[in-house]
Parts: structure tokens; C-alpha cells; sequence
């Protein structure tokens, strides 16, 4: 609740007055041209914002409710108070303030103006709570005097409520008020420290962290000042109609659901068209049907808006086609348009929307961009987390060094952080892929994956050889798929991208590509596959599969799991006898 500060009054509430609002307006403008003026000569620095490690101990953190009001009257502006608050942890989240140095809360947000994007919450003025641009910041200031305190930090200046909300802060006297620009709460500590300011679905979370020293904060002692213990009125629901403020109580809307989506995986496109429902929006990349674009063909109908980023989108096909099918260059690019994707979507998480389903790959930058804070969050899941994923490829590149696309690229440690933060805070994950899934216990909804029919003209028989789906890099196994049929003296059918040059199968029989459903077994040994379709294809066709749990499909008839990258463990699945589901003998032993 964003207030401004004034005289204490009489106990007695009277209603205000045009005449006496007028007063009270040019008093305000006095009061921010004499800061305006004096910060000219002495302005708190700006301080800069740090994805850096080396914050590790936390000194202070304070949780507080977001939705501390359930009269419905009242629901527009607790809206619109979450929504000043995710602008405003924006512009705080991440900030260092250097040992010495003073933190000014409004030299680092700003003004809450509506062009930037700050809307009407709750402000206390004149002993009443009235809709105002920017409303509700004070639950923020409230919490980062609360924590600047209880980390041992200097109160350079605070300002008190003149009104106590019952419930506030101030009903514990460890309120700190703001009015731009001047009402400030200005601290400063004798280290450095870190600021972090997040919003989950139901709390405001700051937090101070230091460098863990070992030198304990040491809490200032707290002064209470003189307030009026006289509860507000709120013109939500006041009854005061002799008010030049009275009117209708405004009308809060239902924002429905929106889908911020990416790829259209068949799966995923099924839950989205199960779960719409009327007023929903969807906000796509770019109208793949439109542009005979099966990648992003979503279906746009039944959703009251639909909105895309297509510049964004057409940036990135232009990107990843200048960077080449691997390498760091192609990982920098996707993620760089993912974030620009993310941005222009985020538009149509207006004030009144609570919950948002958004792709994985959008994820971590609406989280570190503050739009995902107060609302209940179903992430669609089409990859491991990140943290989980160079976790795993740090093993392989450790048991293959000479691989070194293994090793090409690894996430900045601020999105890795992003990403956990968000998947931690969503309500729950949805993945057609088992072993994402199994990450996630409870709050997992696992969707069946989408097999394709099986062909009436697939082949009877089956051929001494094995075909791979590729691409030939280390993470989908080729090594041992390599070394397996060097061992066995197989004939391999390479399916995907040759991204390791052409001697990459030197010693090894090849077969062009053709129908691979002729093939005696399908192997993908790999150590990440976020898409299981040729493997999904080969068992609707009836053809042997041998993959590992990283391809996220359940044990079933005809599939082999085995270890990832392991050639011992392909020879000698290759080798086994036939299992349900396969027509044929082993192609190890045809060839053997």
C-alpha cells in the first residue's frame, strides 16, 4: 500500500473534501520539487543489478501474504497492488549494494507511472484508501525495512503510516511508507550486500544476502513512531456517500487462463485444446498454420485472443540458421530469441490474469522479468531442467573428454538459477516424458506420448541391419552405437544430421538411408532426447527398440532400456534374444 505522509489529525474522520484534496495536492507537489531539488546536489547512487555467485549467506528474508483482502470490491485493487509489485521487485531483484553505499527505494524504482506499466492498487491518502497509479508498494517498502533491520542495516531515512491497517506492518511498528518521490526508505550497511525480491502465487519474498564473512547482522534497535491507531477506509467499500470519491464499487474481471506456448508438440497441443476454455488467450511464436509452419501449427480456435511474436520468431529461424545445427553458437541463439519470445507474449499477462501455462523454454526469463509472481503457474515441460541437464552432460564429458560437443555450452548460472526457481514455485509440470516427469512427484501430470497409426505396407520381414536416428553426436549416443557395430560388425543405417563429419563412421557398414522399418532393431543409446519419435514410430511399427530411460518413454513390449552411451551394454542387447514384439532374430546374432 503505496501512502503519503501528512500531520496527524483528529481521531474524528471526515470525509475529504475537493477543496480539501486540492490542499493536499499542491502540499505534495512542494514536497517533490524540495527532493527533486536537494537530490540534484546529493542523490543516492544507482545501483547495478548482479547475476554473480559469492552471495551466499542470508541475512534477513521476510515473507509476506499478497492477497490480504477477499472482499470482492476490493479485488481490482489487490489486483492491481500485485501487479505494482511485480514492476517494482523487478527493478529491485538482483541489486548490489556495496558496503557504504545507501539503497533509495525510489532512486531504484522509479516512477510508478501508468507508461511504465504500473496500474491503480490501494494508497492511503487522507485517512482513506483510494485507487492510485502504483498503489500497494508499500507491502514492499514495509518488507525492505523489515529485512534492513534485522540485517544490521543503517535507516537513513523511514516515514511512518499515519493510519495503522490492521494486519500491516504498521500494526507492529515496523512500517516504512513511500510517496513518490518524497516519502523514501533509504538504508545503508557497513558490507555488501544482495537484494532479492520474488513473488511466488500467494507471497512477497525479500531477502538480503551477504557474503558469508561470518560476521553476524546485528538488528537496529527499532523506534516506534506516533501513529493514529484508526483503521482507514477503503472506497472499495466505503459507505460515505456525502464523498466526492463515492461511485460504484469497480468491477474486477476474470482474466481467465492464458497458454504462453512454443513448439506444438502434438502432446502438448492436446492438453492446451483439453484445458482452454471460453476467455482464455494463447500467445504463440507465430501463426505456423497460416504460414505452413507444422513446428508452430497451433490450433487458435476457441480462445478469445490469440497474439504472436512473429519478428521475434522470424529472428530466430534467421539465427539458428546463421549458427549452424550445433555448437555454443546455436545454444547462445535459441535462448537470445527465447527471451525476445518471452517479452512481447508477456503482454498479455495483464493485472487481472492468475493463471498462466507457459512453455519451458519461456520460463526463466518471465521469472526473472517478474510477470509470473501472484499467479499460479502449470509449466509445460519439453527438456530436463537445465540444472539437471549439464549436470548429466558434465558426467559424459568426464567419461568422454575427447567429445567435446559434450562440453560446447553450458547455460549463464543466473538463467540455470531462473529456471530452478520458477519450475520450484509452478503449481505443476506437465511432459509426455517419463523420466522428467518422475523428477516432480505429485505435481507431475504425465500426458501420453503421441504414437503414429501403424502402416498397412510396413515390411514382413526383417534385415541384418540397425538403424539409427541420429544425429551423430555423443549426447544421442552414436559413440557407442559406433563402437557397438565396429564390435559386432553391423551394418548401420544413420537416419539423422552427420554433425561429426563423414569419417565419423569410419570402420563401420553403412546403408543409405531407405525404409528403416526393414531394420532388425532401432537403437538410441542416448544420454538426452526431449523427443522420442522415430522410437515411438519404430515400436508402432513393430519394429525392436533399444533406447535408454532418457528417451522418456515407459518400459513396454519390444523396448530394451540400457544404460546411456554404453557400448558394452548395446553389444549385448544386440545380441539378446528376440523380445515380445520383434520378428526376427537379433541382429547381433545375424550378423554373428
Amino acid at each position: 500500500m503505496t501512502a503519503v505522509a501528512e500531520a496527524p489529525t483528529s481521531p474524528r474522520w471526515s470525509p475529504p473534501t475537493r477543496n480539501s484534496t486540492a490542499v493536499f495536492a499542491f502540499k505534495v507537489a512542494l514536497l517533490r520539487l524540495r527532493r527533486f531539488v536537494v537530490d540534484l546536489a546529493a542523490a543516492p547512487p544507482r545501483l547495478m543489478r548482479s547475476e554473480t555467485a559469492g552471495f551466499g549467506q542470508v541475512l534477513a528474508a521476510s515473507r509476506t501474504p499478497l492477497w490480504t483482502d477477499t472482499a470482492l470490491a476490493e479485488r481490482v485493487h489487490q489486483l492491481g497492488k500485485v501487479e505494482n509489485l511485480r514492476r517494482a521487485g523487478h527493478a529491485l531483484d538482483g541489486l548490489v549494494i556495496p558496503g557504504g553505499a545507501t539503497f533509495s527505494f525510489w532512486r531504484q524504482v522509479g516512477p510508478p507511472l501508468a507508461v511504465r506499466g504500473f496500474v491503480a492498487g490501494r494508497m492511503l491518502q487522507q485517512g482513506c484508501l483510494i485507487p492510485a497509479v502504483g498503489g500497494g508498494l508499500c507491502q514492499l517498502s514495509n518488507a525492505l525495512h523489515d529485512v534492513a533491520l534485522a540485517a544490521g542495516c543503517t535507516i537513513v531515512e523511514r516515514h511512518a503510516h499515519t493510519r495503522i491497517v490492521p494486519g500491516s506492518a504498521a500494526a507492529a511498528g515496523r512500517d516504512a511508507t513511500v510517496a513518490w518521490n518524497y516519502v523514501d526508505l533509504r538504508f545503508a550497511a557497513d558490507r555488501d550486500l544482495r537484494l532479492s525480491v520474488r513473488l511466488d502465487a500467494d507471497e512477497l519474498i525479500v531477502r538480503l544476502d551477504g557474503r558469508g564473512d561470518g560476521r553476524a547482522a546485528a538488528p537496529a534497535p527499532l523506534k516506534r513512531a506516533a501513529v493514529e491507531d484508526i483503521a482507514p477506509r477503503s472506497c472499495g467499500t466505503c459507505d460515505e456517500v456525502t464523498c466526492f470519491r463515492h461511485g460504484p464499487a469497480p468491477v474486477s474481471r476474470d482474466g481467465g487462463r492464458v497458454f504462453l506456448v512454443d513448439e506444438a508438440w502434438p502432446e502438448i497441443q492436446a492438453y492446451v485444446v483439453g484445458e482452454r476454455k471460453g476467455g482464455d488467450r494463447l500467445g504463440v511464436p507465430i501463426d505456423g498454420a497460416a504460414l505452413d509452419l507444422a513446428r508452430y501449427a497451433w490450433r487458435r480456435d476457441g480462445f478469445a485472443r490469440v497474439a504472436g511474436a512473429p519478428l521475434a520468431a522470424l529472428g530466430r529461424a534467421a539465427a539458428l540458421r546463421m549458427a549452424g545445427p550445433q555448437g555454443a553458437a546455436r545454444r547462445r541463439a535459441e535462448l537470445a530469441a527465447a527471451e525476445r519470445i518471452a517479452r512481447s507474449l508477456a503482454r498479455l499477462l495483464t493485472p487481472e490474469v492468475q493463471t498462466v501455462t507457459v512453455a519451458q523454454s519461456l520460463l526463466p526469463f518471465l521469472w526473472r522479468d517478474g510477470r509470473l509472481g501472484g499467479r499460479e503457474v502449470t509449466v509445460l515441460m519439453t527438456r530436463l531442467p537445465m540444472a539437471a541437464l549439464q549436470q548429466r552432460l558434465d558426467r559424459a564429458a568426464a567419461d568422454h573428454p575427447d567429445q567435446a560437443t559434450l562440453a560446447d555450452f553450458r547455460a549463464p548460472a543466473w538463467l540455470v538459477d531462473c529456471e530452478g526457481e520458477a519450475l520450484a514455485a509452478a503449481a505443476c509440470l506437465v511432459t509426455p516424458h517419463a523420466e522428467i516427469a518422475a523428477l516432480f512427484g505429485d505435481r507431475a501430470v504425465r500426458i501420453a506420448w503421441s504414437a503414429p497409426p501403424a502402416s498397412p505396407d510396413r515390411p514382413t520381414t526383417r534385415e541384418p541391419f540397425i538403424a539409427f536416428p541420429g544425429p551423430t553426436v555423443a549426447r544421442k549416443g552414436a559413440l557407442a552405437v559406433r563402437e557397438a557395430a565396429r564390435a559386432l560388425g553391423l551394418e548401420v543405417m544413420p537416419l539423422g544430421s552427420e554433425l561429426e563429419g563423414a569419417d565419423f563412421w569410419r570402420g563401420v557398414r553403412l546403408r543409405s538411408p531407405g525404409d528403416w522399418r526393414a531394420a532388425a532393431a532401432v537403437v538410441q543409446p542416448a544420454v538426452v532426447e526431449d523427443q522420442p519419435r522415430r522410437l515411438l514410430a519404430a515400436l508402432a511399427a513393430g519394429v525392436p527398440v533399444i533406447a535408454t530411460a532418457a528417451c522418456g518413454l515407459d518400459p513396454q513390449p519390444g523396448l530394451t532400456l540400457i544404460p546411456p552411451n554404453d557400448a558394452r551394454a548395446l553389444e549385448r542387447a544386440l545380441k539378446a534374444p528376440p523380445r515380445p514384439g520383434s520378428r526376427s532374430g537379433s541382429p547381433g546374432s545375424a550378423e554373428t
